[in-house]
């Protein structure tokens, strides 16, 4: 496939210090092989574990390599603001950082985006435990009814962006997991084409998922809530 122009790539990192190295190392030949010109940031969202240590290790190495972080763990909505924040060309890609995604799937984003604004992914098999399932369906129902979208997988980590539609959409409040519906109600509300592509998922084999916790679905439905209101109740107003 041709190259783009200019690419930057990032992923969320939260106590991913088994994940980090392999997901990054795996990553830069696939950015050399699509973009003639890349970055790539690592956004350490406050971990405890070497997380943080081995990215400023790896982006000493490599001048595309940007390693950025929060003093404390904020969540993955606020690694997200982070890692678009710091965004300069003008396509964007963001992929967790669990190793749970083949990051060589990028290459169908590429395709699809030449006719979109926003490219997201569905998994075509969600590998995760039963409950995230429950919480994904619950999720899809939620969203139809406070913000009147459907998308096959609305939480999938895997999205892409043009840096123009991004910035109709930004700035992001959500901090949480909310994030992917503001993003979603944010495009909707613009007007932005939203293209869909499959790729497929792969077991978490070092870590622990967060998603399904007690504290997250409640912040979620928080800010699900203010979300809604600042959509329709202050939306247009100075």
């Amino acid at each position: 496939m041709t190259k783009v122009p200019e690419l930057s790539i990032f992923f969320p990192f939260w106590n991913e210090e088994q994940n980090l190295e392999s997901v990054i190392k795996k990553a830069i030949p696939i950015a050399d092989k699509i973009a003639h010109k890349w970055e790539m940031i690592m956004v350490d969202d406050g971990s405890s574990d070497k997380t943080l240590g081995i990215a400023k290790k790896l982006a000493a190495k490599d001048a595309r390599l940007i390693a950025v972080s929060h003093d404390r763990n904020r969540g993955y909505g606020a690694a997200l603001k982070t890692g678009f924040s710091k965004a300069k060309y003008n396509l964007v890609v963001f992929n967790d950082g669990d190793g749970q995604f083949d990051f060589s799937e990028v290459s169908k984003f590429l395709e699809k985006i030449e006719n979109a604004d926003v490219v997201i992914g569905y998994r075509r098999k969600r590998l995760d435990n039963p409950f995230r399932h429950i919480l994904m369906n619950m999720l899809k129902i939620w969203d139809f009814i406070f913000f009147r979208f459907r998308f096959k997988d609305i939480d999938c980590g895997f999205k892409m962006f043009k840096k123009e539609a991004l910035n109709k959409i930004m700035p992001f409040k959500s901090e949480g997991a909310m994030i992917t519906t503001e993003i979603l109600a944010k495009s909707k509300r613009q007007h932005l084409k939203i293209a869909e592509i499959e790729v497929n998922h792969y077991p978490r084999i070092y870590g622990d998922q967060s998603g399904g916790n007690l504290r997250v679905i409640i912040r979620a439905i928080k800010e699900s809530l203010i979300l809604w209101k600042d959509l329709n109740l202050n939306y247009g107003r100075s």
